[in-house]
């Protein structure tokens, strides 16, 4: 069975940081794609940054030059590191896992972050 955990959500005030961490547990994040997703509320889930096995990384235009997604594999864990956060940051964030292997996709359970004086 594949768990994703997240952790390092909360309140924030504009301009500062946090640090999202991802483990895993059933699968390797090894060879995998990983990446954070988000969905504040009355919208859809979006896509936030995506760590591709190959090892490129892609962004969404709105947290470019602010966001940093890496993973270390030796720990099984992806983080997304968020500088400069803005109230429009607002939203519940979601770790993703594709299993290139078994052809799915798995989600963690989410975590939430505020923005907000």
């Amino acid at each position: 069975q594949v768990q994703l955990v997240e952790s390092g959500g909360g309140l924030v005030q504009p301009g500062g940081s946090l640090r999202l961490s991802c483990t895993a547990s059933g699968m390797l994040f090894s060879g995998n794609t990983v990446g954070w997703y988000r969905q504040a509320p009355g919208e859809q889930r979006e896509l936030v940054a995506l760590n591709i096995r190959s090892g490129s990384t892609n962004y969404a235009d709105s947290v470019k030059g602010r966001f940093t997604i890496s993973r270390d594999n030796a720990e099984n864990t992806v983080s997304l590191q968020m500088n400069s956060l803005k109230p429009e940051d607002t939203a519940v964030y979601y770790c993703n896992a594709y299993d290139h292997i078994r052809l799915r996709a798995y989600w963690g359970q989410g975590t939430q972050v505020t923005v907000s004086s």
